[in-house]
């Protein structure tokens, strides 16, 4: 069954109407982008200090996570790969350098990501689709997935999407997704927490190049997947008898008895 936005009270929603999520990582880019950012690679992240107005600007598009210091007038962000390559390449508002202190181009981002994380073009591209689209994307780890999707801040609303990436390449890697039980078991670990799962299915339309370029041939496939409900075989259908409203539940007898139900295309 299909979840709608479950926002965090009444004012949740008109904040969103107020203050969209592209609004908010627009004000970022062309803060960092005045500001002349600049982060540093540090193993499988990248650190970044910043000020208190983009410190604010962070935390509202939930780019990163901060970092505790001794430091008052600084306030220290830790970026994973993608949000950090989605800043740098995509938004073009953020530099990074090595541990010698000097820039780093796109060309040696991608390769020494790709190092650290072999199946990082898929998750990028997967990141970066639902960034484009004005998602909130965070790490979904704890619910066993990739990523989580939200509309808006989390302390407006609850993540509505549980999102895996696939590709011919994480699929052998990661080998999930290959049997009925662990679909059975993903949704209803999605459906405990009330998400829906989601499925990127990054093709690379035979583009072997790897480079940031070849983006552009990548293509995604967005399916939710969902268990199938008896309930879903029903129409309501309200008739008069004697002046009383009664509801009738008709069941749909050409509606393919199917354990799951796959639905094409994430909704903006």
């Amino acid at each position: 069954m299909k979840m709608g936005p479950r926002w965090k009270g009444k004012i949740a929603e008109l904040k969103d109407l107020a203050d969209p999520v592209s609004n908010i990582v627009s004000q970022l880019q062309c803060s960092l982008i005045k500001a002349d950012a600049c982060g540093l690679l540090s193993g499988s992240s990248v650190l970044l200090a910043v000020q208190k107005e983009q410190t604010d600007l962070f935390n509202r598009s939930c780019f990163g996570r901060p970092i505790l210091t001794a430091e008052k007038d600084k306030q220290w962000f830790q970026l994973g790969l993608e949000e950090a390559f989605y800043l740098c390449y995509s938004l073009k508002c953020l530099k990074i350098v090595g541990g010698d202190n000097c820039p780093k181009t796109y060309q040696d981002l991608w390769e020494y990501m790709k190092s650290i994380k072999p199946t990082f073009p898929y998750f990028y591209k997967a990141y970066s689709h639902l960034r484009n689209k004005n998602w909130v994307v965070r790490t979904g780890s704890q619910y066993g997935v990739d990523f989580v999707a939200d509309r808006h801040h989390p302390a407006l609303i609850h993540s509505e999407y549980a999102v895996l990436v696939f590709s011919e390449e994480v699929n052998s890697m990661y080998g999930r997704l290959k049997v009925w039980s662990d679909y059975y078991c993903t949704i209803l670990l999605c459906g405990s927490v009330a998400k829906t799962l989601l499925v990127l299915n990054i093709n690379t339309n035979d583009d072997g190049t790897f480079y940031p370029s070849c983006f552009e041939a990548y293509s995604v496939e967005e399916r939710t997947i969902t268990r199938w409900s008896p309930e879903q075989c029903h129409d309501d259908q309200t008739v008069t008898a004697n002046g009383t409203k009664s509801e009738i539940l008709l069941e749909l007898v050409d509606e393919p008895k199917r354990e799951f139900e796959v639905e094409m295309n994430l909704k903006n």
